[in-house]
């Protein structure tokens, strides 16, 4: 795992990431992510490889998404079983929400 980042420093990382990374090729990331909707609260769990390009298709169905946390790897292999640790075992999900809530 590369990062868990607090709120705060998702947007930063975001908007940063291009010049981060001059050749994407060489900088495939994989993302675990928690999208909140701030209309009612929930809270959405989710993969992708393109976290930019995820949350712009979260926001064209739902205008009120934020990301507020996000998780980053080398392997999808890894970033996967995150995601079905979180999505499957209620530990893991208890412990991050704890985290976020911090």
């Amino acid at each position: 795992m590369l990062a868990r980042l607090k709120v705060r420093q998702c947007a930063d990382f975001l908007t940063n990431w291009p010049a981060i990374c001059k050749n994407p090729a060489l900088c495939a990331m994989y993302f675990i992510y928690v999208i909140k909707n701030e209309y009612n609260g929930k809270l959405y769990i989710g993969y992708t490889s393109d976290l930019n390009r995820r949350f712009k298709e979260h926001i064209q169905n739902f205008k009120k998404d934020k990301i507020i946390y996000y998780e980053a790897y080398l392997r999808e292999s890894d970033a996967r079983a995150r995601e079905k640790k979180l999505k499957y075992y209620g530990s893991a999900w208890r412990a991050l929400r704890k985290r976020i809530n911090a």
